[in-house]
């Protein structure tokens, strides 16, 4: 069973690519774009269907690190400035919410 949903997984992601890639006729940034919401729906599954809480917390920095990647790009597609300082300070809240994560996962208070 686990072989059959690993397989159907590779089949979605391989389908996914393909008419990304080479069916969808956008522009690179585009294609790039769907790559990562798609990638934001793993992510997502990992953060509500997580087996242990250092898995969720990991799950959340990594769609964090995600958002980053899709504003810069959104910043290259408009061409404007501000979703990059947009993904500076979301990028210092994810490292600080990081800390606190880890901290609280060590059953340690926030202000050791």
């Amino acid at each position: 069973m686990r072989l059959l949903r690993w397989f159907l997984g590779l089949l979605i992601i391989a389908a996914f690519l393909y008419g990304n890639f080479f069916c969808y006729q956008g522009a690179i940034f585009y294609k790039l774009i769907n790559v990562i919401l798609f990638c934001t729906l793993f992510v997502l599954f990992r953060v509500l269907f997580g087996p242990s809480p250092a898995d969720r917390i990991i799950a959340v920095d990594i769609l964090g690190v995600l958002i980053i990647g899709l504003l810069a790009l959104l910043g290259l597609v408009h061409k404007q400035s501000f979703f990059m300082d947009i993904g500076l300070i979301w990028a210092l809240m994810s490292f600080i919410a990081s800390l606190a994560f880890a901290k609280i996962l060590e059953r340690r208070n926030l202000d050791d």
